[in-house]
């Protein structure tokens, strides 16, 4: 496929120096755009219950190893919960169900879900489970209150994630955990001894967690380098679009824009209120780093590449029926949305792309009609990658079947409060902030429809259309 690409793709029509002149620009859409937005119809509709999110929060998003370090994931989700609490002031038995994704799992709270909502103060008479889904777990579970919502099982549920990378269980060998295993069944002191005296020194070389395909036994980074080659998408643009997301993230933080975080005091420590990896630096500096994975040739670094990051994040999700009853103002519609999966060897972060175009012709919409986007940036040159995969009549008809490409995103309108490069990307909490940022950024330029789009481990990926509440 990569030679294909590299010979047939053009490039999209965002160029890097215009990615970094939107950074400049207001965060507003022009009025022209409201005009527009405001003279759209509703997706109602009839006789298919309407879905609303009420509202959002998220803990700070923190590099991993800093101020969390010493915690646990149910702390960072108990604390997302009890923020959604006192953000929205529903009772603590008022919710039908929770709903919670996370990626890496500890092992002593595998349902997180319960364990934190047990830990905030719910009613231990609500259900709670846990989903993973790589990168999109909380899309999942966004999706997954939807669905109890929308059969008529639930009217209230709470759907969130988390992810903490600062402790990640690391295993012994198997060889060593099958003699622990045995010596617990032993029944002699002449058995124990036999089995102690088994364990040699390479038994007690750890297992580390590696964020790597099951299925290939490649990275994630090697991979999108590998796609950033296959696109031709060159070092200078992942490193300019890096530097966008960093610049924009940093003005709609000192602008308040980053509304959805909530002040989280850590124990022993001092509260936290704002993520701490948005570093807007410079292309001279970003320049001067090696690749990550691919050496010496790769354009993949670390500043072009997402964080490890400790977060968390939680939704409440009603019918637009029960919010109005309890006297909300809900921000948004939860519309419809999709899950692609595709190869996980050479399309492994092209979700958006196959996730786009189909959660569109679903909807009866069309690019034009989105206001607001955002994309998941797992990395730079994953994202442009995919602007150039949209772009691509070729690509749409030799791999997805479709008769002419769906095109992409403008730039004024996608991630313009930054985005995963910069915030930050615990895994199994991302979803949820994607689809507070399109609520809120609905509210803030006068948009109607937004589009969340996110890839994921394993080739998969996910796309949502939010519609605005009228306000």
């Amino acid at each position: 496929m990569a030679s294909l690409l590299i010979n047939t793709l053009r490039s999209g029509p965002v160029t890097s120096a215009r990615s970094l002149q939107f950074a400049s620009r207001s965060l507003s859409i022009s009025a022209h755009l409201q005009a527009q937005a405001k003279s759209k119809k509703t997706m109602a509709k009839p006789g298919v219950k309407n879905i609303v999110l009420v509202d959002g929060v998220r803990t700070p998003f923190l590099l991993s190893g800093t101020t969390y370090a010493d915690l646990m994931p149910h702390d960072l989700a108990r604390a997302a919960l009890q923020g959604l609490l006192v953000k929205t002031g529903i009772s603590k038995d008022a919710v039908d169900y929770i709903v919670y994704g996370t990626v890496i799992q500890e092992v002593k709270t595998s349902n997180v879900a319960r364990e934190a909502a047990l830990g905030a103060g719910f009613s231990d008479k609500i259900p709670a489970h846990t989903v993973t889904m790589a990168c999109i777990s909380s899309n999942q579970a966004m999706t997954t209150a939807v669905g109890l919502i929308a059969s008529g099982q639930c009217d209230a549920v709470v759907a969130g994630g988390v992810e903490f990378m600062s402790d990640v269980p690391i295993r012994h060998s198997r060889k060593m955990r099958k003699t622990m295993l045995s010596l617990n069944k032993a029944k002699t002191l002449g058995a124990r001894l036999a089995l102690l005296g088994s364990i040699r020194l390479a038994h007690l070389a750890p297992e580390l967690p590696a964020v790597a395909e099951f299925s290939t036994a490649e990275t994630m980074g090697h991979s999108a380098d590998r796609l950033a080659a296959a696109f031709g998408v060159t070092r200078v643009e992942q490193d300019e679009f890096a530097l966008r997301s960093h610049t924009l993230a940093k003005k709609a933080q000192d602008n308040g824009l980053l509304s959805d975080v909530i002040d989280f005091k850590v124990p022993g420590k001092d509260i936290v209120s704002k993520d701490n990896g948005i570093r807007p630096s410079s292309m001279e500096q970003m320049g001067r780093l090696k690749p990550a994975f691919i050496k010496p040739h790769g354009t993949v670094t670390a500043a072009n590449s997402s964080f490890l990051t400790d977060g968390a994040s939680a939704v409440l999700i009603m019918s637009e029926e029960k919010a109005l009853a309890l006297g909300y103002k809900p921000k948004a519609y939860l519309r419809d949305f999709v899950y692609v999966s595709q190869d996980p060897k050479d399309q492994l972060l092209l979700g958006p792309t196959y996730g786009t175009p189909k959660v569109l012709e679903k909807s009866g919409l069309t690019m034009n009609d989105i206001d607001v986007f955002e994309f998941h940036e797992a990395f730079a040159g994953q994202i442009m990658a995919n602007l150039k995969a949209m772009d691509s009549d070729w690509f749409a008809q030799t791999y997805m079947g479709k008769k002419a490409k769906v095109g992409a995103p403008p730039m004024e309108k996608f991630n313009t409060w930054g985005g995963s490069l910069s915030i930050g990307h615990p895994f199994g909490a991302t979803g949820c902030r994607l689809v507070t940022t399109v609520a809120h950024r609905l509210q803030k330029e006068g948009g109607q429809y937004g589009l969340v789009a996110a890839c994921a481990a394993g080739g998969q990926g996910h796309a949502m259309v939010i519609e605005a509440y009228p306000q």
